[in-house]
C-alpha cells in the first residue's frame, strides 16, 4: 500500500501574521480552551507532540513546498517537520524564512525552496488537492481515504488498522 499525501485547505484566508485562536473559533460557538484540551488528550493518547498554540497560521505554502519536497523523496520527512513546528513549537508555518529553515533541516536545498516559493511552482498541484478534497467532501483534517472510503478524525492504530483489514489490505 503506498501513502499519499494531499493538501487540504485548512482556514486558506487566514493573513500571514496567523488568527488568535479566539478569532478563529469566533460565531462557531466553540471555546478554544475546550478545544485545546481536547487535541491535547487525544494527542497524548497518540503519543503525538502538542505544545502550548495559541494562534492559526496559514499552511498554503508548506503545502505547496510539501509537493517540492514529495518531488525530491523528502515529502514524509518535511510534512513531519512542519507538522511538529505547527503543532508543537507553535512556529509560524506561513513565513517563508521558518519554511525555509524546515526545508535545510531535512536536507533539501534552501535557495531551490525559495525558487519554489518565489514563483509558485507547486500551486496548481496544491490547487487540484483543494478540488479533490472538495469532490470527496472532506471537510476537516486528518481525513483517510482508501477506495473512496473515508476515516475522518485523529484514530488509534487500531481504528486504523480495522479499516485497512476492512478494506483487504494485507498484513507485512
Amino acid at each position: 500500500m503506498e501513502i499519499k499525501w494531499r493538501a487540504f485547505p485548512l482556514h486558506p484566508d487566514t493573513p500571514e501574521e496567523g488568527l488568535s485562536l479566539e478569532e478563529l473559533y469566533a460565531g462557531l460557538n466553540l471555546d478554544p480552551r475546550q478545544v485545546i484540551t481536547r487535541q491535547k488528550r487525544v494527542a497524548g493518547e497518540l503519543s503525538l507532540p502538542l505544545g502550548d498554540r495559541t494562534k492559526t497560521y496559514n499552511s498554503r505554502l508548506a503545502t505547496e513546498l510539501g509537493k517540492w519536497a514529495e518531488s525530491k523523496g523528502k515529502g514524509d520527512e518535511f510534512h513531519n517537520a512542519v507538522f511538529r513546528a505547527y503543532y508543537a513549537d507553535g512556529i509560524n508555518i506561513a513565513k517563508t524564512d521558518k519554511l525555509v529553515g524546515l526545508v535545510t533541516a531535512v536536507g533539501l536545498s534552501g535557495k531551490e525552496a525559495m525558487e519554489i516559493l518565489k514563483t509558485r511552482a507547486f500551486r496548481k498541484a496544491v490547487d487540484s488537492d483543494w478540488d479533490l478534497a472538495g469532490q470527496l467532501g472532506i471537510s476537516s483534517i486528518p481525513t483517510f481515504v482508501l477506495d473512496d472510503w473515508p476515516v475522518v478524525g485523529a484514530q488509534s492504530y487500531e481504528v486504523l488498522e480495522k479499516f485497512l483489514l476492512d478494506h483487504m489490505v494485507k498484513r507485512r
